[in-house]
């Protein structure tokens, strides 16, 4: 039986909702929004479900089953989605077990092992592994979001695999629900008298499967039926990996853990091609390898254009390379096989990585396959021959004959994966647009087969055959085979209700692909207000960027970044960057969505999106969900009338301008709890929220008064601001100016906090810098951006953009993230002019420039700083300088990852406060009350104290940046946080008060800032 979609989702004449309440299940969707989300995974396929449920246990399951059962509906488990062959999808129920049956629930470390319920996520089973020093020993690109039941549904491997083994190597054992509901325990244990016809039609087929399976580590096409031959002991757990759900729902698993090797080595060589690396691949049989990976060069090039060349870890020549990592119990002669390889290998060149740099080379490798998604003149690459494996000894020769394959069919693709043993991943530029794009594609697959069945390799290494490549295996296996894998389907699955359409009976591969199914066939009204480079058609196709590999899912608190905040909170896939993105696809398409800008799906999909940013440059294809919320948002209300909280939200800088005069009335009025009150309902925002207090005397108006003044060592005017009582201490007087910067004085921080921006004045003044502050500039315009008010953001931030180009050359430096971000980022995609490219080349955070001209540094010894970046900071600048600055200064520093919640307008905003908080207990608030709790205990042996700030009505807030015995010697423990947003949730929500990184630097220095 097979599954095609048709281009218009059919709904099921059940009523599921009637049916789920009637069993008893009641956490389920059926939601058009929910049914977008899930329509896709990793792959190029799209299946409309009918329904998703959320199972909370074994009881859920089996009513799940006996409702598909009863109405022939097909069932598909599915874990994170980031299956790439389309094996996590289907047109019936999904069952997803990621948001509730996610839990490692025993681990032994005396035993080695852990019970894990299927959506467990990898990273999580490892962070509980490792406390103990083990690890659970495969582990994918993806594990950080990838569930333990996903990777038993594929037999995933990843790099590691080549040191621990395949999922199904390492399952100790498995509690399975079959489809007639039945649960059994797959173990050590003889099943022959649980499954006696399995038993039998094994012994039948001893010699098919004995000549067929089991041929070299990555053959994982079809099942695996090697592990029921009698000399594997009939071994029913390891033959339940990779059988993609089709024989089974995994309720539990328990899986082997291991001992964390003692010593690590990492060594990259360099080649002159992939081929060539392929061709040295071999070599690695003779030593301890745990993982060797094929990087090309290519994918670097990729890294530098999106993230620049800071981001790239520099390597040895080559235009290709293996990265190595070695392990062993001896150090001595760990380091000695490492060299020996080195001399041994025929590469060009070579390097041994230290610990971070070997972590910045895996963590390009774990992108590979979002950086391969694009050809370098911005066609899209897709999957489906992603995943191809042979012998290792023959990887070099497949992989020529593949690449001139690739020519002959006038195709691109970038090789890279497991060459260590023997699996390919690649993604090739199939042009599913065009009239011939399906049939370039099956002509290319096809061959592709033929080619590596005969170098005796699977078309399957990892991934799984799921939509992708089922079709292909009557290409790779003869007719015998097949016929012996659909009667191992029956036994297990009669009605063929179990994920359809994968292994048995396959669905075509170039059948129900998104890009065939969703073309651009609806044109939207209204001009596109965003630029989008590289975009053949705007909006459209960048909305396609999205391949879901779903790193959007990833535990952005363990693994250092910030995406997808909601998602964080929620759990749920409508709220993650590639549920929105697959919103987004179906609105555009008119199909099972309605083609208008202002679909209520789309407007649900995007309402708790927090435009962090942190998509546009954490997700590996640059999906930028922060700017598609802006169109959307722009093109939803041209011409109409918007909500309240727009105009109050949006207008703000330029409302505290028209306030600032009577600034002091205004703050005691916002004390009177009634009439606040009152004001935050009719503007849209939560009554729990804190109004700022303006500033009795704004930066702009202390430096226009001391620039008139004529004050300042440097003729700036700054001079009066900043203490001057301890000139020996800082080492005589400021040295004169030798350099120029442009202060930006956005609006926040002018009206809310001059202090700050004083206080970055004192400490370019320190460091012999002449500042200068352009009145022409007005509000960069943010806050309208972030609300989709593009015509009133684009004057503002042309106006500004304009005012600062006339300023020269010299850098633009900032102390606000959000409103530098918007400078750097924002402004080529709205304004899109020469102009606005000159200003972003010019902008720079504070850290990034004081390093640049070698500043010399406050001495911040004994300063222990919690730092939470702002979002648009850590994607738009990254946070490395001001590691670097804080680190040079003596500082300890912790820097978080995650979002703190707020992001601007976001938490402020009226039904936004919960999820606001639930981001930051992602990762701010536990840090938060973990500092605090320290802080407390310091008090309580008398040690040192705490140097909160508060954003106070007059600029200066709280203390005077020393703890509370003024001694500089004592430990100060500071949070650290440059965005206004980040400093007040940290306020309205903990008992601390944030820092600025210009404060500190300039309480390091001893100066004062404005009060």
């Amino acid at each position: 039986m097979t599954a095609l979609q048709p281009a218009t989702a059919a709904r099921s004449e059940v009523r599921l909702d009637e049916e789920f309440s009637a069993v008893g299940i009641s956490d389920f969707s059926l939601a058009d929004t929910d049914r977008a989300a899930y329509s896709s995974d990793a792959s190029l396929f799209r299946l409309v479900p009918e329904a998703i449920v959320f199972p909370h246990d074994e009881a859920d399951v089996a009513r799940t089953l006996a409702v598909a059962r009863r109405h022939g509906i097909p069932v598909t488990g599915r874990g994170a989605g980031t299956s790439i062959a389309g094996n996590a999808i289907g047109t019936g129920i999904i069952l997803d077990f990621s948001r509730h049956m996610n839990r490692v629930l025993d681990l032994d470390p005396v035993e080695g092992s852990a019970w894990v319920q299927p959506g467990c996520v990898h990273a999580h089973l490892q962070a509980q592994a490792a406390p103990h020093g083990l690890r659970f020993g495969p582990d994918p690109s993806t594990h950080t979001r990838c569930t333990i039941g996903g990777m038993i549904g594929n037999n995933a491997c990843g790099p590691r695999a080549l040191g621990y083994g395949r999922t199904g190597d390492n399952i100790l054992a498995l509690t399975v629900m079959l489809i007639d509901g039945t649960v059994v325990t797959l173990d050590e244990g003889d099943c022959t008298e649980t499954f006696p016809r399995l038993h039998e039609l094994v012994a039948e087929h001893l010699g098919t499967i004995r000549t067929n399976f089991g041929t070299f580590s990555r053959q994982v096409s079809g099942y695996g039926l090697e592990s029921l031959l009698p000399e594997n002991g009939f071994d029913l757990r390891r033959a339940f990996a990779g059988t993609e759900g089709t024989w089974g729902i995994v309720l539990a698993a328990k899986m082997r853990l291991v001992q964390n090797p003692a010593f690590t080595s990492a060594v990259v060589l360099g080649y002159e091609d992939m081929v060539a690396a392929a061709h040295d691949a071999p070599l690695l049989g003779d030593f301890p390898v745990a993982a060797c990976e094929g990087l090309d060069a290519r994918m670097l090039n990729r890294v530098i254009e999106t993230k620049g060349a800071e981001a790239a870890p520099g390597l040895p020549e080559g235009a290709g390379w293996l990265v190595v990592e070695l392990t062993g119990e001896d150090e001595v002669h760990l380091t000695a096989e490492t060299n020996r390889l080195i001399t041994e290998s025929k590469s060009l060149d070579s390097a041994v990585l230290d610990r971070a740099a070997a972590a910045e080379v895996w963590a390009i490798r774990a992108d590979g396959a979002g950086l391969v998604s694009r050809t370098p003149d911005g066609r899209d690459a897709h999957a489906g021959w992603e995943d191809s494996a042979v012998p290792v000894e023959r990887l070099g020769d497949y992989l020529r004959d593949l690449m001139e394959l690739l020519d002959a069919h006038g195709l691109w693709g970038i090789p890279y994966g497991h060459f260590g043993d023997g699996c390919l991943h690649m993604r090739v530029d199939f042009p599913l647009e065009d009239p011939n794009g399906r049939q370039l594609m099956r002509d290319f697959m096809v061959a592709a087969t033929k080619l590596v069945a005969h170098y005796g390799g699977s078309v399957s290494g990892e991934h799984g055959d799921g939509r992708a490549r089922s079709e292909l295996l009557r290409l790779m296996y003869p007719p015998a085979v097949l016929e012996l894998f659909s009667q191992v389907k029956d036994l297990f699955d009669p009605q063929h209700l179990l994920n359809p359409g994968v292994i048995v009976d396959p669905d075509g591969f170039d059948e129900s692909l998104r890009l065939t199914q969703l073309p651009l066939r609806e044109v939207l009204p209204g001009e596109l207000a965003m630029a989008y480079q590289g975009e053949a058609d705007g909006f459209a196709s960048a909305v396609h960027r999205c391949t879901g590999v779903g790193k959007c899912r990833a535990d952005s608190a363990g693994s250092g970044g910030t995406m997808c905040p909601s998602f964080q909170a929620t759990r749920d896939e409508r709220h993650s960057t590639r549920g929105r993105a697959r919103v987004l696809q179906e609105m555009l398409s008119g199909d099972l969505l309605e083609p208008r800008w202002d679909s209520p799906e789309v407007a649900e999909a995007l309402d708790l999106c927090l435009s962090c940013k942190a998509c546009g440059t954490e997700c590996p294809t640059g999906t930028d969900m922060a700017t598609y919320k802006a169109e959307v948002l722009h093109q939803s209300y041209k011409g109409r009338l918007r909500p309240l909280k727009h105009y109050a939200l949006g207008f703000l800088p330029q409302l505290a301008r028209l306030t600032t005069p009577v600034a002091p009335l205004v703050n005691r009025l916002s004390g009177l709890p009634g009439l606040t009150t009152v004001a935050k309902r009719i503007a849209g925002i939560d009554v729990r929220r804190s109004i700022p207090q303006f500033a009795s005397t704004t930066f702009r108006k202390w430096w226009n008064t001391a620039t008139e003044a004529g004050a300042g060592s440097s003729g700036t005017g700054c001079g009066a601001a900043v203490g001057r009582s301890d000139e020996a201490r800082l080492g005589g007087s400021r040295p004169s100016p030798v350099r120029e910067v442009i202060l930006f004085a956005d609006s926040w921080s002018n009206h809310f906090a001059p202090r700050i921006l004083a206080a970055a004045v004192a400490v370019l003044e320190r460091a012999g810098v002449r500042v200068r502050v352009v009145e022409q500039t007005v509000c960069c315009g943010l806050p309208l951006i972030s609300t989709g008010q593009l015509d009133a953001a684009r004057a503002n931030l042309g106006a500004t953009i304009s005012a600062l180009d006339a300023t020269g050359d010299v850098p633009i430096l900032g102390v606000e993230p959000s409103c530098l971000a918007t400078l750097k980022d924002d402004s080529r995609k709205l304004l899109a002019d020469a102009a606005s490219a000159r200003v972003a080349d010019r902008v720079q955070t504070l850290a990034q420039y004081l390093l640049s001209i070698g500043a010399e540094l406050p001495s911040l010894d004994g300063v222990e700083a919690l730092v939470q970046p702002h979002c648009h900071q850590s994607a738009i600048f990254g946070v490395a300088a001001d590691k670097e600055l804080l680190a040079r200064a003596g500082a300890d520093s912790r820097f978080l990852g995650g979002c703190c919640g707020l992001a601007g307008n976001f938490g402020v905003e009226a039904g936004h406060y919960e999820t606001s908080v639930a981001v930051a207990e992602v990762a701010l608030l536990p840090a938060l009350r973990e500092r605090e709790s320290v802080t407390r205990a310091r008090v309580a042996e008398g040690g040192g104290g705490s140097a909160d700030r508060g954003d106070s009505a007059d600029g200066g807030g709280g203390a005077d940046g020393r703890d509370s015995a003024g001694d500089r010697d004592s430990a100060l423990q500071v949070v650290l946080a440059d965005g206004y947003s980040c400093r007040t949730q940290i306020a309205d929500l903990s008992d601390s008060q944030g820092v600025s990184l210009a404060e500190l630097l300039a309480w390091g220095w001893g100066l004062e800032p404005v009060r």
